[in-house]
């Protein structure tokens, strides 16, 4: 029987200002498997990664992560929680001026009791690990170059490079590959995937090219307007299924319409390109 990473039950969030972001979202994640959440851009996939890593509280519903209740933890239970599980940022979250190695030790801040400055103050033994952790996403050679001098695919790199450098139990990824160009996308995502099989990751990645998801995600579930309206493993997935998810109402005419972003994509098992979904 396989056992659950993280368990979402009935997840409602609505912010001060009244917007109900997420409406009653159930969704149970076993170890070891990558789920893809797709859906237009204010569907609730971000509020729904920041639930799971206890940056923000849920109205209701309840939140396990890893064998702990989010909304009936303590600070220290939470921090504890958020050591195990990595996140990776849009944006890369890295400091410009430092080194890509001294924004991979970063990761590890969990771990250590004191702040640390420099390369030299941190142990031997985690710059030994955040340099495999580099190798392992092809960044070694930028070791020692600071981060605002590189492309956008080898920050999104070092970035993932940071959370490994966590030892994670679980990753989370919100939109890794939005700002990046084609070319830069498949690498990080083949990055990725190669990695949270080696390690045996937990992931939940958001994407907004569909197709992306289709071809690396183990399962995709669809947000549309905070509710969950699809939930099937990718190779099950159909295409009207996937239209279905991105229909949205337009208030001028009243009707439904179809916006569904897509992107070229290369097979993790073939590695061929295949053709985007033509919304």
């Amino acid at each position: 029987m396989e056992k659950v990473a993280i368990r979402a039950v009935n997840i409602d969030k609505t912010f001060p200002n009244g917007t109900r972001a997420l409406k009653n979202v159930s969704i149970e994640v076993p170890e070891r498997q990558m789920l893809s959440l797709v859906g237009l851009s204010g569907s609730g996939k971000s509020t729904f990664l920041r639930i799971v890593n206890g940056l923000l509280p849920a109205s209701s519903g309840e939140m396990e992560v890893l064998g702990t209740q989010m909304e009936q933890a303590n600070r220290h239970q939470i921090r504890r929680v958020r050591r195990d599980v990595g996140f990776v940022f849009q944006q890369f979250g890295l400091v410009g001026r430092l080194t890509a190695i001294e924004n991979v030790l970063t990761g590890a801040l969990g771990r250590l009791r004191f702040p640390r400055f420099g390369v030299i103050s941190y142990p031997l033994s985690l710059r030994r690990q955040a340099l495999e952790q580099l190798d392992r996403v092809g960044m070694s050679d930028y070791a020692f170059q600071r981060a605002d001098t590189l492309s956008g695919g080898q920050m999104q790199r070092v970035a993932i490079a940071r959370s490994l450098l966590q030892e994670p139990k679980i990753l989370l990824a919100d939109e890794p590959v939005a700002s990046l160009d084609p070319e830069s996308s498949q690498q990080v995502m083949e990055v990725m995937f190669r990695i949270v099989r080696e390690d045996h990751l937990t992931v939940i990645v958001t994407l907004h090219q569909v197709e992306l998801a289709r071809g690396w995600a183990d399962r995709i579930v669809g947000l549309r307007d905070g509710e969950v309206v699809m939930d099937r493993f990718t190779s099950d997935i159909t295409d009207e299924e996937i239209r279905d998810v991105y229909k949205r109402v337009d208030p001028d005419n009243l009707h439904e319409k179809e916006s569904i972003p897509s992107a070229p994509i290369v097979q993790p098992e073939s590695r061929e390109v295949v053709s985007s979904l033509e919304g």
